[in-house]
Order: structure tokens, then sequence, then C-alpha cells
């Protein structure tokens, strides 16, 4: 009697990995940008009605200068491509490559923080002044905090990337944290029209 030999099946494929850090991320992403757009609503509606009063919106001698702002912008916008460097680095299983990414991303967030404080200064808005200086310092300071808690996430996946977490099969950490950092630099495109730009 000969055995009969069954065929040799493949090994299953390995199980997908439950992308949960990347659902929260995009819920407190939402909940951010509904947060903005609330602020942006009424920040727009009332600069409206005062100059329909024909009230000047921003007080007398304050500043918004331009230049500062432009190099805001700028700045996050380079953070925006060197962040999306670490995810594909980590993609492409370039480790030095994501580590130099992430802290170059971290850098870029500091000196964000440092060049409002310069602009905070140079600005000449007393809070006392009226609405459009709270306003503006409410949603400046928001997008302050949102930054914050933006390096700080994207600090953590970096030491989870520096422990050897992250391969190129699963990364889903760093990108959630370059996702969060799209939205933050999203809404900042947003400031810098509506505060900046058209004032």
């Amino acid at each position: 009697m000969t055995a009969t030999l069954s065929p040799v099946t493949a090994p299953p494929p390995p199980l997908q990995r439950p992308r949960v850090i990347m659902v929260a991320t995009g819920f407190a992403a939402a909940g951010s940008l509904m947060l903005f757009a609330g602020l942006f609503g009424i920040y727009l509606t009332l600069r409206a009605s005062t100059v329909a009063n024909g009230a000047a919106w921003l007080p007398k001698g304050t500043s918004l200068p331009l230049s500062q702002s432009n190099m805001l912008f700028a700045t996050l916008l380079m953070s925006v491509v060197i962040v999306q460097w670490a995810v594909s680095a980590m993609r492409n299983d370039d480790r030095i490559g994501s580590y130099l990414a992430l802290g170059i991303t971290l850098l870029l967030g500091l000196a964000f923080i440092n060049q409002t404080a310069f602009l905070y200064s140079i600005m000449k808005l007393d809070v006392a002044s009226g609405s459009a200086a709270v306003l503006i310092y409410a949603i400046t300071g928001a997008h302050i905090v949102m930054l914050i808690i933006a390096l700080v996430f994207v600090g953590l996946m970096a030491v989870r990337a520096l422990g050897g977490s992250f391969t190129s099969r699963h990364y889903d950490g760093l990108a959630a944290a370059a996702l969060y950092w799209h939205v933050m630099v999203a809404v900042f495109a947003f400031i810098w029209m509506i505060i900046y730009v058209t004032k």
C-alpha cells in the first residue's frame, strides 16, 4: 500500500494588526478641527459685525506683521515634508533616516514656538484692548497647545522608534503622529489666512 500525500498548503498570511492608534488619532484630529472651526466662526462673525458698524477691528497701534507669520508658515510647511519623510524612511527600513527626520521635526516645532513668542512681543496687542485681542490670543494660543500635543506625540513615537518598536511592516504609530502633525499644520494655514493675511 502506498501512502497518499496531501498537498502542502501555504501558511496563512500574518494577521493584520488593528489600527487603533490611527483611529484614535483621527478622532482627536477631528475634535481639534471642530474646536478651531468654532473659534474661526466666532472670530469672523465678530470681525464682520465690528467692521460693518464702522469701527476698527484691531486696536490702534497694533501690528500683525506678515513677514513673521510667513516664516511661521514656512517652518511648518518644511516640517510637513520632514515628518512624512520619517514615516517613509521607516516604511523602507531606513531607521537612521527616520531618526533624523523625527529629530528635525521636533526641532522645527520648537522653532515655531520660539518664532511665535517673538511675534507676540512685536504685535503690541493688549488683551484688555477688546475682543479682537482676546480672540487672536485664544486662537493662536490654542494652536500652540495643539502643537505641543503634536510635539509630545512625535517625541513618544521617536522614543518607540529608537526602542525598535517600528519596522517596515508595523509603523502605524509614526503614521498616526504624522497625521496629527499634518492636521495641526492645516489649522495654522487657516490661522495664517484669517488672522495674519486678511487681518
